[in-house]
């Protein structure tokens, strides 16, 4: 998969090919005022590398759904900022932060987020359609094919399991050719060998396509297929591993979660 062909924003410097395609700096996120006041996020610093698979991990409450949802460019930061694709999120308005999204992030969701009343392929489009886009044929043929969905490409989500439910989302979240794909629990909600299914899905992606990807997972199963697994723990990044087993991330985890 290539980078995004969309032409930059107009005074936006791109990325170089070889930078981070996110950058977090100093990222605090604060909810609440006074003494009910919770800091979701204390001071986060983390650079993405491009075309590798990031897993983010964490206990409850750690304030991993907040980095990325703010890296994502769904919520803002109380202080600090965010560099996507060479774009300051910081300083865009909200039609341009629309186009961003449209152009540079797809999003896979732990509960799919399908439309019930279109078909599994105009699901996949829907990106496309909402930008007034035209999708390139070889390209669908090619991610529909890829993800197993050849023969249910006319049924509705109704009509489909959890994993082909899945399977669109991430089709969907592939057909724009995004910049950076951000998946939130993506096997949270399926089988253990549904998950595995997924996993595969979500790793080759990465490996055949080059697709950068940061994942938020509870599943030490799921961030063993990550190039890079960051711990966050009371709002900050307590911990930085590379390619790990299972066991080892559940070490991590256990220690992260005792701290």
């Amino acid at each position: 998969m290539t980078e995004s062909t969309a032409m930059p924003m107009a005074g936006v410097v791109e990325t170089a090919p070889t930078g981070p395609v996110v950058e977090a700096h100093e990222l605090t996120r604060r909810y609440g005022e006074g003494d009910t006041a919770v800091d979701a996020l204390r001071g986060v610093n983390l650079e993405v590398e491009r075309g590798k698979l990031t897993a983010v991990m964490g206990p409850s409450g750690s304030g991993k759904s907040t980095l990325m949802h703010i890296l994502a460019a769904l919520d803002v930061p109380t202080g600090g900022y965010v560099v996507l694709a060479g774009t300051k999120l910081g300083e865009l308005n909200d039609t341009q932060i629309t186009k961003l999204r449209r152009e540079h992030i797809g999003f896979i969701f732990q509960f799919f987020n399908l439309l019930p009343m279109l078909t599994a392929k105009e699901n996949i489009l829907l990106p496309m359609s909402i930008a007034g886009a035209k999708p390139d044929p070889a390209w669908v043929a090619d991610l529909t094919r890829a993800v197993g969905l050849d023969e249910r490409l006319s049924h509705r989500p109704s009509e489909l399991s959890g994993g082909q439910q899945q399977r669109v989302a991430i089709a969907r979240a592939l057909v724009s050719k995004p910049t950076v794909m951000f998946a939130d629990e993506p096997t949270g909600n399926l089988d253990s060998r549904t998950s595995g299914e997924i996993l595969e899905l979500l790793r080759t992606s990465v490996s055949s396509y080059g697709q950068t990807t940061v994942m938020v997972t509870h599943d030490a199963h799921a961030a063993a297929i990550a190039d890079r697994i960051l711990f966050l723990a009371d709002g900050l990044i307590v911990k930085d591993l590379g390619p790990s087993s299972s066991h080892e991330i559940l070490d991590a985890l256990e220690e992260v979660t005792a701290r």
